[in-house]
C-alpha cells in the first residue's frame, strides 16, 4: 500500500501541493484530475522522488521512503516506474532496446552499453511489447513510430522494471482515441494482473470515469474530491473546476500526427 501523509511542496511562497494525505491500495487505478496548475504532476514527481517534499511523508508498505538517498533512492525510482507524456524514448535505438532500458540498472554496465542483454530479458521485452500489440515493431527505430506507438513502448519499458507502483503523467493527452484506449487498457491490466497501484494524471473526465476505479481531484494543491467515478456528478465537477464554464469538456483526446 502507498500512503501519503501531509505532503507539501513549496516553490518560494507558492504551495504547489498543500497537505495531501491519501492511502492507495494494490490493484487500484486512481485517476488524478484537476485544472492545469492544480499540483497533479508535482504530486507524482514527489511520489517517485524526482522532487523532494517540503513537508510530509511517503510510505510504501509501511516503510518511509521520503528520506531515501543514493542506492535506496535509485531502487525506489525503479519500483515506482514513471510514464511521461513526452515518451522519453531514444529515437535512434530500436524498440526492443528502448524496452530493455528498463532493466539496465539491474544488469552489468558494460554488456548493456554494447546492447548485449540476456536472452531471458529479450524474451520478456518481446512479451511486454506483444501485450501492447507492438511486438511486430521490435526491431524498428523508435523515432519512426507514431506518438501512440511510442507511448505503448514507454509502458512496456516501465513494466520491464517489474514495478510495485506505476505512475503515469498525462499519458494520453496527445493521443488519438484508439491509442488512448489501448494505453488506458494496458494500465488497467497492469493494476489487475500485477496487483499494483496505478496512479494516472488525466484531463479527460470521460476517460477517468471509464477506466479508473477511484478519482482524486485537486485544486490549488489540495484534494477536493476522493471517491468513485460515478460520484462525479455535475455538481461535484462544478465544485472541482470552479464553474460549469470552466469545466473541461469530456471529449476525446486530440488526434496526434501519425
Amino acid at each position: 500500500m502507498l500512503e501519503l501523509q501531509g505532503l507539501r511542496k513549496h516553490f518560494g511562497e507558492t504551495a504547489a501541493v498543500d497537505g495531501v494525505s491519501l492511502k492507495i491500495q494494490r490493484g487500484e487505478v486512481v485517476g488524478v484530475i484537476g485544472r492545469s496548475g492544480a499540483g497533479k504532476s508535482t504530486l507524482l514527481r514527489m511520489i517517485n522522488r524526482l522532487t523532494d517534499p517540503t513537508e510530509g511523508a511517503i510510505l510504501w508498505d509501511g516503510q518511509d521512503v521520503t528520506g531515501f538517498k543514493g542506492r535506496e533512492l535509485r531502487s525506489w525510482r525503479r519500483r515506482s516506474a514513471m510514464i511521461f507524456q513526452q515518451f522519453n524514448l531514444c529515437p535512434r535505438l530500436d524498440v526492443i532496446t528502448n524496452v530493455l532500458v528498463g532493466v539496465v540498472a539491474d544488469r552489468p554496465l558494460a554488456p548493456s552499453l554494447l546492447k548485449m542483454f540476456p536472452a531471458g530479458d529479450r524474451a520478456r521485452a518481446v512479451l511486454e511489447l506483444d501485450a501492447l500489440d507492438m511486438a511486430g515493431a521490435a526491431l524498428q527505430r523508435a523515432g519512426t513510430l507514431s506518438g501512440g506507438q511510442q507511448q505503448r513502448v514507454a509502458i512496456a519499458r516501465a513494466l520491464m522494471q517489474d514495478p510495485g507502483l506505476l505512475l503515469a503523467d498525462e499519458p494520453v493527452a496527445s493521443l488519438d482515441p484508439i491509442n488512448a484506449e489501448v494505453v488506458m487498457e494496458a494500465l488497467q491490466r497492469a493494476a489487475q494482473e500485477r496487483r499494483i497501484p496505478v496512479i494516472v494524471n488525466l484531463h479527460s473526465l470521460e476517460i477517468a470515469r471509464r477506466y479508473c476505479t477511484r478519482v482524486v481531484a485537486m485544486a490549488k494543491g489540495q484534494v477536493v474530491f476522493d471517491g468513485a467515478p460515478d460520484e462525479l456528478t455535475a455538481e461535484v465537477v462544478d465544485r472541482i473546476y470552479g464553474s460549469r464554464a470552466a469545466r473541461p469538456s469530456p471529449v476525446r483526446p486530440l488526434v496526434a500526427a501519425a
